[in-house]
């Protein structure tokens, strides 16, 4: 049995466990009232790839503001979580009512399959339209950029670039997420190999080395800061995080530019919930949800509300992307040609 199918058989079977917080959600058109947020009440489900700790702070703010509005969460990597609403439509039994997972391309996927509710929040001013679909079914909700992560004990001489990566100094010393269960790093996949300088030959050279391939960020993240590899490739935040609790290590955001994500929030076509998942999303683009993201520890994609220590704004960092259509159209093409590259 393939690894897609594997995945769409444990999704069906129900071995992932559900986790419950509290949440919210808007009218189409207008911002709801004082008045309104007194009366909202209810439940909605959202599915994420958010760390459990974060998606957990980011319900607890809303909560303040809305109180009884629970929130029913699935959390897992993109991948898995992307095969388990896919699953579900064509069991014609989709239980989520919003979305909240890595990058625009899976979005455009899911667009595709008429999975997703155009929705024009009022919460759009100040977000620049690159970070959200002209049709309205998806927004980005944070800038996320992955960059390169060393460990400053045991990688001695400077790392500027992700060819930098490709040297045999790295060699045994380099380990990154997998694109098979990664939505980041399967974004990163289809951007590096179109990237001049970069290409499959970034990829071919890291299997050289003996890449270790892990299934997340958080694996990476905790390889390096253990000492087990020096270096390896991952989200910004997880870094920088590592090292303001002390660990030793640093983030470089690439000289090449940077890998950018925005974790674009969508309600799915047909809920039931509507009006609570439109308060869902008004509230994480709304100034006071772009400073809990900031606080969270994430560079808001709003503009004014400034990023938190050690990170940098959304203005300051150059952005290394390519088509986004044909990002979508390569995809899948790109992932299985890595499953052979690496297997």
């Amino acid at each position: 049995m393939g690894l897609r199918k594997r995945i769409v058989s444990i999704l069906l079977t129900g071995l992932f466990a559900v986790s419950f917080a509290g949440c919210s959600a808007n009218n189409q058109q207008n911002s709801v009232s004082a008045e309104d947020k007194g009366a909202l009440k209810g439940q909605i489900t959202i599915y994420t790839s958010q760390p459990e700790a974060d998606i957990q702070a980011l319900l607890e703010s809303f909560n303040k503001v809305y109180p009884d509005i629970q929130a029913n969460v699935f959390r897992s990597g993109t991948e898995e979580v992307v095969s388990k609403v896919l699953a579900e439509k064509e069991a014609n039994a989709v239980l989520a009512d919003v979305l909240l997972v890595a990058d625009a391309a899976t979005f455009e996927g899911l667009k595709a399959k008429e999975l997703l509710m155009s929705y024009a929040s009022p919460e759009l001013k100040g977000i620049s339209s690159d970070f959200y679909d002209a049709e309205n079914t998806y927004t980005g909700t944070k800038i996320i950029t992955t960059g390169i992560i060393v460990n400053k004990e045991m990688i001695k001489e400077p790392v500027e670039s992700l060819a930098d990566l490709m040297k045999e100094r790295f060699k045994n010393n380099i380990i990154m997420p997998s694109p098979l269960y990664s939505g980041a790093a399967a974004y990163n996949l289809s951007v590096i190999t179109r990237s001049q300088g970069l290409g499959w030959e970034f990829y071919e050279a890291l299997k050289g080395n003996q890449v270790t391939v892990e299934k997340g960020n958080g694996a990476v993240q905790k390889a390096v800061v253990a000492g087990e590899k020096g270096s390896g490739m991952i989200v910004d935040y997880m870094a920088i995080r590592a090292k303001e609790e002390g660990a030793p290590v640093e983030f470089i955001y690439p000289k090449e530019g940077s890998l950018i994500i925005t974790e674009p929030v969508a309600i799915i076509k047909g809920t039931k919930k509507e009006k609570l998942a439109q308060t869902f999303v008004d509230f994480i683009l709304s100034e006071e949800g772009q400073k809990a993201t900031a606080e969270i520890g994430y560079t808001p994609i709003k503009s004014g509300v400034s990023a938190p220590e050690g990170f940098k704004n959304a203005d300051e960092i150059r952005n290394l992307t390519y088509p986004l259509d044909v990002l979508v159209t390569n995809r899948d093409a790109d992932k299985e040609k890595f499953s052979k590259l690496f297997e």
